[in-house]
């Protein structure tokens, strides 16, 4: 491991990302602690430990996806959560109106103008989520004694502009750096609650509130969990394939076996994230009408730990686990390539059958990787209840964690095994040196 990373810093591109990457990621983290224009943040810091005490982990959850920027009211403190909502929208459309349908199959040119689009949905959905941030604010007891309207549009200007930046630091990360960017941004909040989490805990065991064999108990369950999300997320189901043999020439091609690799999580983090964003939507409603008589039963509804949220958020997780898979996989598309190639699936016709075979492989192991993730995604809201510890140890932060992070290792490992070196998955010597 450690001759492994010593060789990350021997090629020279690598080194180039990885810095660059982390400098950018550092200056994401330093952009947390700019507080909005108005704000008493002790006010703040204050309620939220009241809320946290009193079992309100709606809070927790969000503050979980925006890196406790929320908490802070930073200008950071929308995320990146606008532009997750904004790329919802968008796919959605796809698959429903015929203009960005044709955009999606025009290449480089298309995915440009679905990007500009999704933009100014980020900057529409912010500005909506910021209103409704001001709004929360200001009914918050101390937190604001500026004008309401005045603290409305700075607050709205501040947080949109944060988000902006945000997602132009994302940007920037996935074109130079190394990993996908939006992904690595909401690692690097979710990792930065961690220490505090833990040290919560240890100080809750020496000041007796927890047992030391309930502390154990929580540290098997979190590497328990850690094992079985990392196991699924790299759990896959081979298709074999063969291709016959070709005579050009003086020469024959193919004849060779090879395999199709099929997920059992195709989608990744983003069913998580999609129905995170998804799921906080009511709630944001209900805050421009704080005097309505719904508004104490919808905020009671969309609660984590109530029956009616759980059950919602982990059908959504299902959901989006199918639909992003639709988008990223196309049976179709496969077996048409396969044919034109000359290959086949033992025992399956080329062409519609073997499209067929394939959608229904992936129909079959998208759902329990799918109700895998669900089932860990609430595992905190009772482990929450059980220990009453303010900190969500593993779930949707796990699940994005080690998805974001085995994404960057396969990149790292594929510049490593380029030039010749062993990467994190292999044991084993320097094979070569890098030119």
């Amino acid at each position: 491991m450690l001759q492994t990373i010593i060789n990350m810093f021997k090629i020279p591109d690598l080194k180039r990302k990885i810095l660059f990457t982390s400098l950018f990621l550092i200056l994401y983290r330093l952009g947390s602690f700019i507080p909005t224009p108005g704000v008493n943040t002790e006010a703040l810091k204050a309620f939220f430990a009241q809320a946290n005490e009193g079992g309100n982990t709606l809070f927790g959850l969000f503050d979980l996806f925006v890196g406790g920027n929320f908490e802070r009211a930073s200008v950071f403190a929308l995320g990146i959560m606008p532009y997750i909502t904004a790329s919802i929208v968008i796919q959605l459309l796809g698959s429903i109106i015929p203009y960005f349908e044709k955009l999606r199959k025009e290449g480089a040119e298309g995915q440009k103008k679905i990007n500009q689009i999704t933009r100014y949905g980020t900057v529409f959905i912010g500005i909506f989520n910021a209103i409704g941030m001001a709004i929360f604010l200001q009914h918050t007891e101390g937190v604001v004694s500026m004008n309401p309207a005045v603290f409305t549009f700075t607050t709205v200007i501040s947080m949109i502009t944060g988000t902006m930046i945000i997602l132009w630091i994302g940007e920037q990360i996935t074109e130079h750096g190394i990993g996908n960017g939006v992904s690595l941004i909401i690692f690097a909040g979710i990792i930065a609650r961690y220490p505090a989490g833990f040290l919560n805990m240890f100080g809750m065991i020496r000041s007796g509130n927890m047992g030391i064999i309930t502390g154990l108990i929580i540290l098997a369950i979190m590497i328990g969990v850690t094992a079985a999300v990392i196991l699924v997320t790299e759990a896959t189901r081979k298709i074999n394939v063969q291709y016959p043999k070709r005579v050009i020439g003086r020469k024959t091609y193919g004849g060779q076996s090879t395999y199709i690799p099929l997920k059992v999580n195709t989608a990744g983090v983003i069913p998580i994230i999609f129905a995170q964003s998804v799921i906080m939507m009511p709630r944001t409603i209900a805050t421009f009408f704080p005097e309505s008589p719904f508004y104490d039963t919808i905020l009671k509804m969309f609660s984590p730990g109530e029956f009616v949220y759980t059950v919602l958020y982990m059908g959504m997780i299902v959901f989006f686990a199918y639909f992003y898979t639709a988008i990223v996989m196309n049976p179709v598309e496969m077996a048409e390539n396969m044919k034109k190639y000359g290959g086949f699936v033992h025992g399956t016709q080329p062409g519609k059958s073997t499209a067929k075979y394939i959608n229904n492989i992936l129909t079959r192991i998208t759902l329990p990787g799918a109700i895998f993730f669900a089932i860990v995604a609430v595992i905190p809201e009772f482990m929450m209840k059980w220990t009453q510890i303010p900190f969500y140890f593993g779930g949707t932060g796990l699940i994005i964690i080690v998805g974001v992070a085995l994404e960057t290792l396969q990149q790292i490992e594929s510049h490593l095994v380029m030039r010749h070196y062993d990467g994190f998955m292999k044991k084993g010597k320097l094979r070569g040196r890098s030119r």
